[in-house]
């Protein structure tokens, strides 16, 4: 049996582009040569596009060619450029293994869907609104599900501190992991720390802080045909979560650690899944996302943020909550691989 041609998207212009490299290196890692011909795609931090034999930690060094994903449906695949002359190579499927902007907020997905080439994980649409927390929030709490009490602050805008309950988060609106994340305690405090946002995005979310257990939940599927990983806790020694910011995640955080499956009783476990799963839902999710969520001492979940296209590194937090479910990853790959084959992303 021929064996699919699988695109791994690798790489990018997000401040997240060192974990999707070893996103993608776990991913090869995992890989079922037996299944899959891989075609390596890394995308420089400047925004080039390059074929390449791997995504080792020196890609960009190694033996690799100029090459574009092409728009027109009817080539199906990627334009590779070789001593003057241009090559296709027609995919059956594309993983784009890119974090944070330009790879979980829509724009990739925009460039899939008119190359016409299947690929993992979210639509534009879900993408985009999940990547902005104030709109994921407001179409969340309109199907009935907890929120944080929130407050946008566009370009040109500023806030009134007095009219805020301390503490608060301020955080970008639209990017990934922790840049540019704030905790408030005083009024004093906030100005600086919605400059620090805006570093990152024009528009800056402020938001109170919920008093709970950090949880987070993995899903798989589309529509009601969903599997939830296993709920995961992340207990804290001081300050806040800053995921992807420690010198050596792979050895762990300086004032965090991730326990699965959590530390809560049954009840608040199944109850943590099925609100992933309602959240995953109701933005219309498709694919995998890891949904984050807030655990109150009352048992109230309250939603934290979506992550459509989670890291997939060794220490990453959604291929752990699987494994920890009995699913490896190169079976996840293989599930979401037949999920992108069907079609039916919802």
């Amino acid at each position: 049996m021929d064996r699919l041609k699988v695109g791994i998207l690798f790489g990018g212009r997000s401040e997240e582009h060192p974990v999707s490299v070893k996103s993608a290196q776990e991913v090869a890692r995992n890989l079922d040569l037996e299944k899959y011909e891989p075609f390596y795609i890394g995308i420089t931090k400047s925004g080039a596009w390059k074929l390449c034999d791997g995504p080792g930690a020196d890609w960009e060094h190694g033996s690799c060619r100029p090459a574009v994903l092409s728009p027109d449906s009817s080539l199906h695949g990627l334009v590779v450029q070789e001593e003057g002359r241009y090559e296709v190579i027609r995919l059956d499927v594309v993983l784009p293994l890119l974090h944070g902007t330009l790879g979980e907020d829509g724009a990739i997905q925009g460039l899939l869907e008119l190359s016409g080439i299947p690929y993992i994980g979210c639509d534009i649409q879900s993408s985009a609104l999940c990547m902005d927390k104030s709109l994921a929030y407001i179409v969340a709490g309109s199907a009935g599900i907890a929120t944080p009490n929130f407050w946008t602050v566009t370009a040109n805008e500023n806030i009134d501190p007095d009219r805020l309950t301390y503490p608060v988060f301020v955080k970008p609106a639209r990017s990934g992991s922790s840049f540019g994340v704030t905790k408030v305690s005083r009024k004093e405090e906030l100005p600086s720390a919605v400059e620090t946002a805006r570093q990152y995005d024009s528009k800056v979310l402020i938001e109170e802080a919920v008093v709970g257990s950090e949880i987070g939940c993995a899903i798989l599927g589309n529509g009601m045909d969903l599997i939830a990983g296993e709920v995961d806790q992340i207990v804290l020694s001081h300050g806040f979560f800053r995921i992807h910011q420690e010198d050596k995640p792979e050895i762990g955080s300086d004032n965090s650690a991730v326990i699965v499956p959590a530390d809560i009783p049954a009840e608040s476990r199944l109850l943590v899944q099925e609100t992933a799963k309602a959240v995953y839902r109701a933005l219309g999710c498709g694919g995998l996302s890891r949904v984050d969520l807030f655990l109150k001492d009352d048992g109230q979940v309250v939603l934290n943020e979506v992550n459509t296209l989670p890291g997939m590194t060794s220490y990453s937090r959604y291929p752990r909550m699987m494994a920890a479910a009995g699913l490896s990853l190169a079976e996840v790959i293989d599930r979401t691989v037949s999920l992108a084959l069907a079609g039916n992303r919802r």
